[in-house]
């Protein structure tokens, strides 16, 4: 479960390094003025800047939950299978999430992804559920 939850880290340091270097790559090329990040707001901005901090953003909502439902079955040492495939399939779900929304940013497959991670998450909160009752 630590190494799902380690993944999910990677992801969002590799989203984040997206985010941030289209940040700079805006400014260097005029597109956008550097005042604009002081309250984000302002200046109409290119469409790569919107979907790359978005997708950053996600990366602290519902990751939340997985990050919580992982930690109680690490510290309460609870060990299942099902619940290790499923922290890995939602660590699968968000990377394929994040590479759609920061690549050709088709929402039907977004949505897929996304809710492939939600019910995934949820599923390993309802396991953990049965294991403690």
């Amino acid at each position: 479960m630590i190494y799902a939850m380690f993944g999910m880290v990677l992801l969002t340091f590799a989203v984040g390094i997206v985010a941030v270097t289209t940040r700079i790559k805006s400014v260097k090329n005029g597109s956008v003025k550097i005042k604009y990040y002081r309250t984000m707001e302002g200046q109409d901005v290119p469409e790569k800047l919107t979907t790359s901090t978005r997708c950053f953003n996600n990366m602290f909502e519902v990751p939340i939950l997985f990050y919580v439902v992982s930690t109680l079955f690490v510290s309460l040492e609870i060990t299942n299978g099902l619940a290790l495939t499923l922290a890995w399939s939602f660590v699968t779900f968000r990377t394929l999430q994040a590479f759609v929304h920061l690549t050709y940013n088709n929402v039907l497959h977004r949505m897929l992804t996304f809710w492939g991670a939600v019910i995934s998450v949820l599923s390993m909160w309802v396991i953990l559920l049965i294991q403690i009752a």
